[in-house]
């Protein structure tokens, strides 16, 4: 070892098991180190010993509890040579007096040199240069000795200075580091002074100045963080006006309803606020020692109205543990530390207009070890009261984003259908995943992974893997809005199914085993969209077509040093990709357009065509009114410049 501290692992169970250290040194006669023995401590001289016990592994420290500088004129406790420690240790593992395992460390530290003495606290003060010059003679150049035409230099006297005192350095060089800008009323530097300079000026004194920092220094007021609680409403009558889509939703004590959340870095915000009309479903990984427990659930929730609502709360617990936990570090033993925590919650909000009617929470309890590395589940789904059936309505008219893509099954009695995608568990093996539906505009990427055996039939395995990918879309039509009706074909479109190829080849039946080529183990699903119009300013968007198709790929057995292991592993995946096109095609370019490229907007920073773009029908940011109005106005104030500007009216002023 080279530095004062240093680490290994004692491998196996460590109760019962005592460590110690011991300093030891060679036999003059036989040049061997001593014999150790189990009677010693976890102190010998400056070292200390330190042992962190675990359930398989312990992690033994040893480290060094002394002075490593390098020794001043008559100082103590310290190092008198660079290298400063070279001793021979030995930890010793023993139970009952047995010795177990034996560690010999070498050690050679040398003393630490960043540091050779004190340090002086002599600082060199530099003014702040927004109001005061670092250098006020900056033609001073010359240490101890007077510069020519240096007027400022402090070490001219009066008679050098009369030498070239016509003759001296102007400007902020000369030692006028704090000159008259040209902005200022008084100044005359400018050669021709426009007419409504007067009009213009700046009135300031040379302390508020551009060659020292800013024109102006106002009191500045610290950011205010605010807080996760609302002020309460001292207004009388209902205590909350309702809730709109994003707003946050408020407990009794007038604070945020916060729930486990993703952030846009991938990790788990403990407090985050639940938004209104805003589903979320997210995975959080936590252990035993990092396991808490969010807001309990006896929480009363403002509705929107002024009154409060009681969760209702049920509590199950969970059969299969392999969804949620996803590592274990050894098998389950007496010894090892098991409570009971949650794995997963499921808010159900039932919702009317701006109001909450009510909420359903189901709690999912079960057993969780130390070791074990916990998959927690969070999941929030807002219901209208006022739906239909069992497959909410969600738009107006058209798709919102983050809301499920509507399917249907037009092939079968049962017209209701699904399009989903993969949400792997446990170890991601496609006979433990679960599925989750396909959220409108937000492009995604799942898979599993599918056990392969090394003599496995390539015609069976490519129907294997389609049955697997075709289970993900049961329905051969989509919803165009998101309140389209089933009972209308014309609401929906149909998916376009590009079979996959299936080749007539099976490899895998002759002498070569474990090779099978088109495998189509890519699903891509394509839905093209389009904004169709407007309702009250909100865009409203809307699928125009589906397409489904197939990628292959080549499945080979994957061996290792020996391929005694007859299981291999084949990845299977599903991408979905929301392509947006116009809803109109293109106007087509113009003769004019074709030729002059250099009046073409898309190609050019600068237009003509642009020039009175707020007044022309192509700007929509504001109303064509107001733009009006303001154009008017800016025509007034040009009005007004070409009229002042003339000579007439500066005899006037």
């Amino acid at each position: 070892m080279s530095g004062p501290r240093v680490s290994s692992f004692f491998l196996g169970n460590s109760s019962g098991v005592n460590f110690s250290i011991i300093r030891s040194s060679l036999d003059e006669e036989t040049g061997k180190l001593q014999l150790a023995n189990c009677s010693s401590s976890e102190r010998a001289g400056d070292w200390n010993l330190t042992v962190t016990p675990g359930m398989s592994t312990s992690k033994v420290t040893i480290s060094l509890a002394r002075n490593l500088q390098m020794c001043l004129p008559n100082g103590t406790d310290c190092c008198t040579t660079p290298l400063c420690v070279v001793e021979t240790l030995q930890v010793l593992a023993c139970h009952d007096s047995v010795l177990l395992a034996h560690l010999l460390i070498q050690a050679e530290i040398y003393a630490n040199s960043s540091f050779t003495g004190n340090v002086s606290e002599n600082v060199t003060i530099i003014p702040n240069q927004v109001f005061h010059p670092l250098g006020s003679c900056p033609c001073d150049l010359t240490a101890g000795a007077c510069d020519v035409r240096c007027c400022c230099d402090l070490e001219c006297t009066p008679d050098l200075k009369q030498l070239f005192s016509a003759s001296c350095f102007t400007g902020v060089f000369g030692g006028n580091v704090n000159p008259a800008f040209d902005q200022l009323c008084s100044s005359k530097s400018m050669e021709f002074t426009p007419d409504w300079f007067p009009i213009l000026c700046v009135q300031s004194s040379l302390d508020n100045t551009p060659f020292l920092g800013y024109f102006y220094h106002g009191s500045t007021s610290a950011p205010r963080v605010p807080p996760f609680k609302i002020p309460l409403q001292t207004s009388p009558g209902r205590l909350f006006t309702g809730y709109r889509q994003g707003d946050p939703i408020i407990t009794e004590e007038n604070e945020y309803f916060t729930i486990p959340q993703q952030s846009m870095a991938g990790q788990c915000v403990v407090s985050a606020p639940v938004a209104y009309l805003q589903d979320f479903d997210v995975r959080c990984l936590t252990s035993l020692a990092a396991h808490q427990e969010g807001l309990p659930h006896d929480v009363r929730i403002n509705s929107g109205a002024g009154d409060f609502i009681q969760q209702n709360v049920i509590y199950e617990t969970i059969t299969d543990m392999g969804k949620f936990i996803t590592q274990s570090e050894s098998l389950h033993t007496a010894e090892v530390l098991c409570q009971n925590v949650t794995f997963a919650e499921h808010y159900t909000f039932i919702w009317r207009d701006e109001n909450i009617e009510q909420i359903n929470v189901t709690v999912f309890l079960g057993s969780l070890c130390d070791g074990e590395l916990l998959a927690q589940r969070f999941t929030v789904n807002f219901i209208s009261l006022e739906r239909t059936n069992a497959t909410e309505l969600f738009g107006n008219p058209g798709y919102q984003v983050g809301k499920p893509v509507r399917a249907a099954n037009m092939n079968a009695s049962d017209t209701s259908g699904s399009l989903n995608i993969w949400q792997p568990a446990g170890r991601g093996l496609c006979t433990s995943a679960t599925y989750t539906p396909v959220l409108f505009g937000q492009d995604a990427f799942s898979g599993c992974i599918l056990e392969v055996g090394i003599n496995e039939d390539c015609s069976f395995l490519r129907g294997n893997v389609t049955e697997k990918l075709n289970s993900l879309i049961l329905s051969t039509h989509i919803g165009k809005r998101g309140n389209s009706s089933y009972s209308d074909l014309n609401d929906w479109v149909k998916i376009i199914r590009l079979d996959p190829f299936h080749s007539d080849t099976n490899v895998s039946t002759g002498s070569l085993k474990g090779f099978c080529p088109d495998i189509p183990a890519n699903l891509n699903i394509h839905i093209i969209f389009a904004t169709v119009g407007a309702i009250q300013g909100i865009p409203q968007k809307e699928i125009l077509a589906v397409q489904i198709s197939y990628s292959t790929v080549i499945w080979q057995f994957q061996c290792g040093l020996s391929c005694e292991n007859n299981i291999s592993f084949l990845p299977i995946t599903a991408s979905v990709q929301f392509i947006e096109v116009p809803a109109q095609p293109p106007i087509p370019l113009t003769r004019f357009q074709i030729n002059y490229t250099e009046f073409d907007c898309n190609r050019n920073d600068v237009c003509w065509p642009q020039l009175f773009y707020p007044l022309t029908g192509f700007y929509t940011g504001e109303p064509y009114s107001r733009c009006l109005a303001k154009g008017l106005v800016l025509v007034f104030l040009v009005v007004l410049a070409a009229i002042t500007s003339n000579p007439w009216f500066s005899e006037l002023w």
